[in-house]
């Protein structure tokens, strides 16, 4: 059975190499794989079988992690498609599925971060990630009305002609209004999806973010109804 190595590849081990390879004293290496009775070689092997092990459990994580890469790219594209199409419910799940996929990946944290420290890689395990962009309702455009003009009106009348001459701007602030958020929100998935969501802070920020921007993008779908429907 070849030593499965970090990058992916594997190698038969040779007795002169192993022993070479090994940085521990004979004193941490019996503490660290139990006692053999001063048997070097004994304890040598089963350092490697250890860390053969330790590799095909990081290997089994690194699928776990690969796979939500996969399923957080598709969520992003299906919430790309049903959010065009004003798809409420669909999105809803599309969501709860983005949750579950974060999950399944913080089941494996504890299994890697024990797992790299007893391979000594903690230094070489991922790099820090980007902040989770916030987006909130004041960061969108405003909704043109009448009612704000500075001028002030004699009558209805004058009144409803205005906001007959900004309809035109006022379809065009929700719709920006409603693209912006879901640019955003899919944006926010793509990015967890990018990292497999293997930095827990990270991935839980990304989940909650996008959760926010669903209730903001409901938000302002309920406006544009009031408004235009």
């Amino acid at each position: 059975m070849g030593i499965a190595t970090p990058n992916g590849t594997a190698r038969q081990p040779h007795t002169d190499e192993l022993a070479a390879a090994v940085s521990m004293t004979t004193s941490q290496l019996a503490q660290a794989v139990g006692r053999f009775d001063g048997d070097k070689a004994a304890m040598v092997l089963a350092a490697v079988r250890t860390a053969e092990r330790a590799f095909t459990e990081l290997d089994a994580c690194d699928d776990v992690i690969d796979e939500a890469w996969k399923t957080g790219r598709s969520i992003a594209d299906r919430l790309s498609e049903l959010l065009a199409a004003e798809a409420v419910a669909d999105i809803a799940l599309q969501l709860d599925a983005l949750e579950a996929t974060s999950a399944r990946v913080r089941g494996t944290d504890a299994t890697r971060t024990l797992l790299n420290r007893l391979l000594g890689r903690e230094e070489e395990v991922g790099q820090t990630p980007p902040a989770v962009p916030r987006l909130t309702d004041v960061d969108l455009p405003d909704l043109p009305s009448a009612y704000r003009d500075e001028a002030g009106f004699e009558d209805l009348m004058a009144m409803a002609a205005r906001e007959e001459e900004l309809a035109p701007r006022l379809r065009d602030a929700h719709a920006e209004r409603l693209d912006g958020v879901a640019a955003h929100l899919v944006s926010v998935v793509r990015q967890a999806a990018a990292a497999g969501f293997a930095e827990r802070a990270f991935a839980v920020e990304s989940v909650a973010e996008a959760r926010r921007a669903y209730e903001l993008w409901l938000q302002c779908l309920a406006e544009r109804r009031r408004d235009l429907d």
